[in-house]
C-alpha cells in the first residue's frame, strides 16, 4: 500500500478535500494508495478532527516544545516515517522545513501554494497579486525543494481577478479551485509510482 502522510497546522480544509476524493474515487483499488495519518504542529488544528471522523491516524508534534526548527523537523521525520509514505503532502502546513527535512523525501514532498507560482512565493499572496494590478491569480501544486515555494510544478490552476475583489474573496475563489487541482495532482503522482 503506498501510504500518503499528510501535515497541517489548521482547518484541514486541502487535506478533507484529498480525504473525500481518495474515498470518492477508491485510491486504494485504484492506485494501491490510502491516507495513512494527518500530523500536525498544532494540537487544536481543526483537521485533525476531520481525519478522526475518517478512520485516519492522527498525530500532533507541537513546534513549540523544539529549541530549533532542526530538532523538530527530526521529530516530525521520524513521526512521519513510522507511516512509511510514499508521499507526504502538505496542506497548510505553515512551518518552513528545514533542508534535511526535504532531502530526505526527494521527489515524494508535495505543497500547494495559493500563486502561481514563480509569482508571489511567500505570504499575502492575493493581496499582493491584487497590489500588483494582475488580471489572474491562482494555485499551484509543486514538489518542494529546499528553497521557499519553488521546485518542479505539477498543476497549476487559474482565478481571475476581479475588479471589487478583497484578498479574502480572492482567498476564497482559489481555495475552491485548490480543493479540485490538488488531489487531482496527487492522484496523477500516484499513478505514476
Amino acid at each position: 500500500m503506498k501510504n500518503i502522510v499528510i501535515l497541517i497546522s489548521g482547518s484541514g480544509s486541502n487535506m478533507a478535500a484529498i480525504v473525500r476524493c481518495a474515498e470518492r474515487e477508491d485510491w486504494r483499488k485504484t492506485y494501491g494508495a490510502q491516507v495513512a495519518a494527518v500530523i500536525s504542529n498544532r494540537a487544536d488544528a481543526g483537521g485533525l478532527a476531520i481525519a478522526r471522523d475518517h478512520r485516519i491516524a492522527t498525530e500532533v508534534v507541537d513546534h513549540k516544545r523544539f529549541a530549533s526548527r532542526e530538532a523538530f523537523d527530526a521529530e516530525l521525520a521520524a513521526v512521519v516515517d513510522r507511516h512509511q509514505p510514499a508521499l507526504v503532502v502538505l496542506a497548510g502546513f505553515m512551518r518552513i522545513l528545514t533542508p534535511a527535512f526535504v532531502q530526505r523525501y526527494p521527489g515524494r514532498l508535495l505543497n500547494i501554494h495559493p500563486s502561481l507560482l514563480p509569482a508571489f512565493p511567500g505570504l499575502h499572496t492575493h493581496q499582493r497579486a491584487i497590489d500588483m494590478g494582475c488580471k489572474f491569480a491562482g494555485a499551484t501544486v509543486h514538489q518542494v525543494t529546499s528553497e521557499l515555494d519553488h521546485g518542479p510544478i505539477l498543476a497549476q490552476t487559474v482565478v481571475p481577478v476581479l475588479p471589487q475583489d478583497t484578498a479574502q474573496a480572492l482567498a476564497a475563489r482559489v481555495l475552491t479551485q485548490e480543493h479540485l487541482i490538488y488531489p487531482r495532482a496527487i492522484a496523477a503522482l500516484l499513478a505514476g509510482l
